[in-house]
């Protein structure tokens, strides 16, 4: 029994060889990359005799650190057991390898507390990322998958070489300082290209936000506790000098003088598990809307997740995070409504949603003032007495507009202000340059993203930042346009907004937030996403045109 198409003759079908599809299925890829290595395995003696040595040192060494007690020497050996086997998988599949490279980087921080601070730890994640890159352009070339030219790619291209130009800068003290702020501004750049090859479907999309989601829950509800249960859980009892006091900082509140613990999560430091919320809020927020007009499948996990973010948001004790989550919301809400697809009727359905999303947020908070009533008001207590208008502590004003503008001209403070004194100089990790070479930075450096960039490397410096930031955005936009109206548009908007976000009002507070490589690398990877949504929502589009206009198949006995 078979089947044939109306109006068609049915034949016996025939057997076809077993290849790859013409797309891009990376797991049939990868089955035939395991059958190449088994062969090469048996062809070649001595690579064998090669694994079964590493295996035999590695065993005598592991023994011999059990023997002598030496449990951080045994996680080093276990990090660079795993290390191997997860850089031979990512050679195989650079998809796969990306979300390996996601989870360690979000988990790295957690390691990092455990071993004393251990830069070795720091750098493990270049070197995954770098394994990504040399799998990917491997692929690349292979014409496995597809590549773009972003249209920002000369203002881009203008600030790298100007960034590479300022690491020779004759008032740097150390090139280290130039290889520093290049690492940190341009070496997670080719992530970009990553993100828009990876999407190369639309279950390719949900299975990038459900992985990003499933790492929210996990890393958001480990906040939670911690938060609640204070800086001695997910801590360890005596935590390296460097990061002790990210690890146990408390604020109080000017008036009623409570004390909130500022958690950090699976993060060395309290700011990076808040900035990480920030990005995870929109991610959340926009793939909501997206399943709402697209999916009915997954919204109440997602509607639960937005409720368990809101509450580890509370909990932080930021309010600069708090105020970013409340604005970015109320813009998203007007957004969505403004995207939403009138013509087709949807736009009631945006509104309940939007509706459920305030509901889902209420019940949080309630849930804790029920549950921890203590851990709640203690963080509405240095919310309403420093940001309240009416509060006799009131700091937004301060916070928001004086402190920012007094640390940007103190930039022009500095004698080699028009043509800097090199990148990396006043970046994020010079304290540790400066402590293991001992080379001494020639700034200090000034709390103004900004600023930073003045002293780094001068106007010009600036000039080309806001240049390439406004390009981002610009073209973002153009991509948000095309969406509209589209099950697409939730998801565009919020990688729109958070590169705006990024690029200009949290860069102009502080340097801190791009140079985060967290923030870094998901603001990288979500251009990529960004650029491949239009292509994602036509080929979806003729696909579900090409199934309607196929003839119906019946049955032929």
């Amino acid at each position: 029994m078979f089947w044939s198409c109306a109006g068609e003759k049915s034949q016996a079908p025939r057997a076809s060889p077993k290849v790859c599809p013409p797309a891009y299925d990376s797991g049939c890829i990868m089955r035939i990359r395991a059958q190449a290595l088994q062969r090469n395995f048996r062809r070649s003696p001595l690579l064998v005799f090669g694994f079964l040595a590493a295996a035999v040192l590695l065993a005598y060494k592991t023994s011999a650190y059990v023997l002598a007690g030496d449990t951080t020497s045994l996680i080093f050996v276990a990090m660079a057991a795993v290390g191997g086997a997860v850089a031979v998988a990512i050679l195989n599949s650079w998809r796969n390898g990306l979300y390996m490279f996601l989870a360690w980087l979000l988990f790295e921080d957690l390691v990092r507390k455990y071993v004393g601070n251990n830069m070795a730890v720091y750098f493990a994640k270049d070197i995954l990322v770098a394994v990504v890159y040399v799998s990917y352009f491997a692929a690349l070339r292979r014409k496995e998958t597809q590549s773009f030219r972003p249209p920002f790619l000369v203002p881009l291209l203008l600030l790298f070489w100007l960034g590479v130009l300022q690491a020779f800068n004759p008032a740097s003290t150390s090139l280290i300082f130039g290889g520093l702020g290049l690492k940190l501004y341009f070496y997670y750049v080719p992530l970009m290209f990553v993100g828009y090859s990876l999407l190369d479907s639309e279950a390719e999309l949900r299975r990038f936000f459900r992985v990003n989601l499933g790492l929210a829950v996990i890393i958001g509800g480990l906040g939670i506790i911690q938060a609640i249960a204070g800086h001695t859980f997910l801590n360890p009892e005596h935590p390296a000098e460097d990061i002790r006091e990210l690890s146990t900082l408390y604020r109080e509140a000017p008036i009623s003088h409570v004390l909130a613990y500022r958690p950090t999560s699976v993060f060395v430091s309290a700011g990076r598990f808040q900035d990480y919320l920030i990005v995870m809020w929109l991610l959340t927020f926009g793939f909501g809307g997206y399943l709402l007009l697209r999916s009915r499948k997954g919204r109440l996990l997602t509607a639960l997740v937005v409720a368990m973010l809101a509450a580890a948001i509370v909990l932080t004790t930021s309010r600069g995070v708090f105020l970013w989550t409340i604005g970015s919301a109320l813009v998203g809400a007007a957004a969505f409504l403004w995207g939403a697809p009138w013509r087709q009727g949807q736009a009631l359905r945006v509104i309940r949603a939007l509706q459920r999303t305030v509901l889902m947020v209420g019940l949080a908070v309630i849930t804790l003032m029920v549950a921890y009533p203590e851990a709640l008001n203690s963080r509405l207590a240095v919310y309403s007495e420093t940001l309240s208008p009416y509060s006799p502590a009131n700091e937004l004003a301060y916070r928001v507009r004086d402190y920012p503008l007094k640390n940007f001209l103190y930039a022009f403070d500095y004698p080699n202000w028009p043509y800097g004194y090199g990148i990396g100089t006043a970046s994020l990790g010079g304290q540790y340059v400066s402590r293991i070479l001992h080379v001494k930075s020639p700034v200090v450096g000034v709390e103004n993203g900004f600023g930073t960039l003045i002293v780094e490397m001068g106007i010009l410096g600036l000039l080309f930042w806001i240049v390439m930031s406004t390009a981002i955005v610009l073209s973002g936009w153009k991509v948000v346009r095309k969406l509209k109206g589209s099950p697409w548009f939730p998801i565009g908007f919020v990688i729109f907004w958070y590169a705006f976000l990024l690029l200009i009002p949290l860069t102009y507070n502080g340097m801190q937030p791009y140079q985060d490589f967290v923030l870094n690398a998901y603001l990288w990877l979500l251009l990529g996403v960004l650029f491949r949504l239009p292509s994602i929502a036509v080929s979806t589009q003729f696909a579900a045109a090409v199934a309607a206009s196929q003839p119906r198949r019946r049955w032929i006995f």
